[in-house]
């Protein structure tokens, strides 16, 4: 199960945060600094999967943008590994080539993507097009 989905710059400022367990203000700041660190000192020969307390890390890099999921220790690391690369490939193609930019000023709409693809900390979508079925249908109701 899911914990949490971070996006995060080179800079270590989190660009879009999800939670999927309770967990207090302060708690999360503070696990953000320490997992924002952990990632971002890692070369990239370095393995992308990183224990952490009592769940697992996942991260992957895109550009400027660190992707991280934080999940249980029953969770398979390569689906969730994949999982990142499927959000950032429907990411794409809603934004034709997504940039940190394209999320700060849609982040209503990149997590329309995420609710889409996961609930409750389970990944329930993968296809694309079923993705986007409702971002597509929005920005038509918005133009008319």
């Amino acid at each position: 199960m899911i914990k949490f989905f971070l996006m995060v710059n080179k800079q270590g400022q989190p660009r879009l945060s999800r939670y999927y367990e309770r967990m207090e203000l302060s708690q999360r700041t503070l696990l953000e600094a320490e997992v924002i660190r952990g990632c971002l000192s890692r070369s990239s020969e370095q393995c992308s999967f990183i224990e952490y307390k009592d769940f697992k890390l996942i991260y992957r890099q895109y550009a400027a943008l660190f992707v991280v999921v934080g999940v249980n220790d029953t969770e398979n690391e390569m689906a969730v590994y994949e999982f990142i690369q499927n959000f950032v490939e429907v990411l794409d193609e809603y934004f034709s080539r997504v940039s940190e930019l394209d999320i700060m000023f849609n982040l209503d709409k990149v997590h329309i993507i995420l609710d889409e693809m996961v609930l409750n900390g389970c990944i329930v979508e993968t296809n694309r097009t079923r993705i986007l079925a409702p971002l597509l249908i929005l920005d038509k109701m918005s133009e008319s």
